[in-house]
């Protein structure tokens, strides 16, 4: 009997006799459950084939190499999408897994746990392992970045001294502002080339006058040839520059870490020229349209202020007639003036010509009166007399006050101790930390330490 996943609740006997009777599930099962006992662990290496991606999520595809092929199935339960990613058409691999049977097709399948890549496909793991470990660290942010300068008029650049890469660059940067090249020979392949680029990257951070920007360049190749770019301490050390880096590095479909974690990435050594230098025809016709803009603003300006004047100046009144209206009214208020003192003094005088003499000598006795009597009280000598009382008691006032003075103390051989606004310090904890010392004669400017 079986069970939904064929597998068999009676035992199975480990030897098949000639009498026994099979049936096709019975056979079946005996087979899947000899090879999985005999195959349970194994890793077996080679190229990947014929991928389906089921809408379950199972992964299915066939590895095979020169003299045969192997069914397998990666169940969603056992990937990782690190590693899902490396599945590609004639990539090799290596499966990690065992050997099972599938049945309802008579023949037996590798079941998959892990997939890891062989050869060339472990060198791209260790780059990718190693991309996303130095973009944890956020040396790739596009916010730590540093901008091109717009007009750069002294370029360092990295490269062979062999090939055509340099002489293409040179040629470039002649069709634009050529500006002044400083010229680092490298190796770029190699063991020796990440080691060789990197002292030159550190030697351009030390020169002086600095460079304004900094190409690393060479031609293109294959993954091996272009490691040196891939190298960890030089993509940390292009990080670390304070000089904007532009790489150039082999072809526009060629990508390495140094393009992720350069200020600026240009798809081949030519366009890295293009983008650092601008053309010299474009940057005059801009300037020329600019001018010309920057002249019509002007005036467009110079109208409207023009217009704007002329109404104000319409709105304005002439000066000539704002002095004749207050030269006007200064007349007008003059004889107005005029004529007011005159009818004061008239009524005046008609005032005084109705008072009688008599009222006038009765308002004149008590003013003469009073008169004689302030003339009576008004003694010379008596004034002469109370004067030299008063400057007595002033003399022995100053005396007194001079005696209490503290200039007389100064005088002793005592000095004053003042804060800077004046005033006095009685108290050795109320001294300032600046202070002043006024002797007899002169003042002294002191610091308590």
């Amino acid at each position: 009997m079986l069970n939904g996943d064929g597998d068999s609740f009676l035992p199975i006997e480990p030897t098949a006799t000639a009498a026994q009777e099979w049936t096709v599930s019975m056979l079946a099962v005996r087979i899947r459950k000899m090879l999985e006992q005999n195959f349970a662990s194994l890793r077996v290496k080679g190229e990947l084939s014929r991928i389906t991606r089921h809408s379950s999520g199972h992964i299915y595809f066939d590895l095979k190499d020169e003299d045969a092929v192997i069914h397998a199935a990666w169940f969603k339960g056992s990937q990782k999408a690190a590693a899902v990613a490396l599945l590609a058409q004639g990539a090799e691999v290596v499966v990690s897994g065992r050997i099972s049977a599938y049945p309802q097709r008579s023949e037996y399948q590798l079941i998959v746990n892990t997939v890891t890549l062989a050869g060339l496909g472990a060198l791209l793991q260790k780059i990718e392992e190693r991309k996303k470990r130095l973009k944890e660290e956020g040396l790739f942010d596009e916010n730590r970045k540093k901008k091109l300068p717009f007009l750069p008029q002294r370029i360092g650049m990295i490269t062979s001294p062999t090939g055509a890469v340099i002489r293409d660059m040179l040629h470039r940067l002649r069709d634009r502002f050529m500006p002044h090249v400083l010229f680092w020979p490298v190796t770029v392949q190699g063991e020796t080339a990440a080691d060789q680029i990197r002292a030159a990257l550190e030697g351009f951070q030390t020169i002086f006058p600095p460079v304004d920007v900094i190409i690393i360049a060479r031609g293109g190749g294959s993954i091996e040839d272009l490691m040196p770019f891939n190298d960890e301490a030089l993509v940390r050390c292009v990080a670390k520059s304070h000089i904007p880096v532009v790489s150039a590095i082999g072809h526009e479909t060629d990508w390495t870490l140094l393009d992720l974690v350069a200020d600026m990435r240009a798809p081949t050594p030519t366009g890295a020229a293009e983008m650092v230098v601008p053309v010299k025809d474009e940057l005059l016709r801009m300037l020329a349209e600019r001018t010309s803009r920057l002249v019509l603003s002007v005036q467009h300006h110079m109208k409207h202020a023009r217009q704007r004047l002329e109404i104000q100046h319409r709105a304005l009144t002439h000066p000539q007639q704002l002095l004749e209206n207050k030269s006007q009214l200064l007349d007008d208020r003059t004889l107005r003036l005029s004529q007011g003192l005159k009818n004061w003094l008239s009524v005046q005088k008609i005032r005084l010509a109705r008072l009688p003499p008599t009222a006038l000598i009765h308002r004149l006795l008590p003013l003469t009166a009073a008169l004689q009597n302030l003339e009576q009280r008004f003694n010379p000598t008596l004034m002469q007399r109370r004067l030299s009382r008063h400057h007595q008691t002033l003399d022995e006032q100053h005396r007194v006050l001079d005696l209490l003075s503290y200039t007389k103390t100064l005088e002793r051989g005592f000095t004053l101790a003042l804060d800077v606004d004046g005033n006095v310090i009685t108290r050795a904890q109320h001294a300032p930390h600046d202070m002043r010392l006024r002797f007899m004669d002169n003042e002294l400017l002191v610091t308590k330490k």
